[in-house]
């Protein structure tokens, strides 16, 4: 089984799309997920299965929609690709928490961030599949408008790195086998009075 991660597009931040993580659980479970766990409030989850990422997607997506009544963005990463993103952080000295690593579904083109507009002192790099940016001095003054990660989901290297963490655990266990009946107790010999 190979061990994923799925971030959710939108999910609990600034007042939309309100999900509460025991809902995000309870349907990994039901599509029979593995060992499911859920990290912080903005739509993270990792999990085992023995599906692929297309697949896990689909069926994620799928059940998202018919609780929130409207599409749902879902990003799959293995605990490999995670650590991948942590390795090729291009601004592995700025603070992990204004690093911030867009994930998209495909290869970001190479004239992706030709659109970007009200850039000021943050630093943009392209990933394997994902956007990378340094915000410097923090994002809540931040304008920046990154027109090709409007079909992503950000988040900063502190989450990725814990995500990671997570499913590099996972896919350590081995998966649970059924467990054997406990052995029975020798009978207890009856004692003779005197």
């Amino acid at each position: 089984m190979t061990a994923y991660a799925a971030l959710l597009r939108a999910v609990n931040v600034g007042g939309t799309g309100k999900l509460p993580m025991s809902e995000l659980q309870a349907m990994c479970e039901a599509e029979g997920y593995a060992g499911v766990r859920t990290y912080i409030a903005s739509g993270n989850v990792v999990f085992q299965t023995a599906l692929g990422e297309a697949q896990v997607k689909a069926a994620l997506e799928r059940r998202l929609h018919e609780y929130a009544g409207k599409p749902v963005r879902v990003l799959v990463r293995t605990a490999a690709e995670l650590a991948r993103i942590l390795a090729a952080n291009p601004f592995p000295d700025q603070a992990p928490n204004r690093t911030v690593a867009i994930l998209l579904d495909d290869v970001p083109s190479p004239d992706a961030l030709v659109t970007v507009v009200h850039q000021r002192n943050e630093r943009l790099a392209l990933g394997e599949r994902e956007i990378y940016v340094d915000y410097g001095t923090g994002m809540a003054d931040s304008r920046l408008r990154i027109p090709a990660g409007d079909v992503g989901t950000g988040r900063n290297m502190n989450t990725i790195a814990r995500l990671a963490a997570m499913t590099a655990a996972l896919g350590m266990d081995p998966p649970a086998a059924p467990s054997a009946p406990a052995a029975r107790p020798p009978p207890a010999r009856a004692r003779r009075s005197r």
